[in-house]
């Protein structure tokens, strides 16, 4: 997610603006240490995305228990998404930076199918992904597909809904 994110958002931010980027081993790591990391954040005008993949969850549940644990935290502003169901949903969302990631054609053609239309929507968008480009690899592939990602034509709702949180934050 880092590496995707790294490609992405200097192109959204301004530039007064610098993410950091915290990762966590899991999300049993995340869940202990939200409430840590934001009271101890050195900060006040900072403000905090705190994304996560769906996997399996509800991802209602989850945004919740989350939001509780960042206003626990004293950071009851901090934006929360949930990354409907894998980051590689995301990636399906905008096949045209699938494609010039990896110097393909036709992958944008294919978006019309019906089961990538909807690519939040697919139960497993790893696997899809790698059906798409067989040579996919999670963190080299993430890095080189978020550099060409463009918000406005991504089909991914769990996409837009990050975007429109990081906009209502900026």
């Amino acid at each position: 997610m880092k590496e995707a994110l790294q490609g992405l958002l200097p192109r959204l931010l301004p530039p007064e603006v610098t993410p950091v980027y915290v990762i966590h081993e899991g999300k049993s790591d995340l869940d202990k240490s939200i409430p840590r990391k934001l009271r101890a954040w050195g900060n006040p005008d900072a403000r905090f995305v705190v994304l996560r993949d769906q996997e399996s969850a509800d991802c209602q549940v989850v945004k919740r228990r989350i939001e509780r644990l960042c206003a626990r935290a004293g950071r009851p502003d901090a934006v929360v998404r949930i990354v409907c169901h894998h980051l590689e949903a995301w990636f399906l969302g905008d096949l045209e930076a699938v494609e010039t990631a990896f110097g393909l054609r036709g992958l944008v053609a294919q978006g019309g199918r019906r089961h990538l239309r909807d690519p939040d929507a697919l139960p497993n968008a790893l696997q899809e992904l790698k059906r798409l480009v067989p040579s996919y690899q999670k963190r080299s592939g993430a890095r080189s597909i978020g550099v060409h990602m463009v918000p406005e034509r991504n089909r991914s709702r769990s996409f837009q809904v990050f975007i429109e949180g990081l906009r209502r934050i900026l």
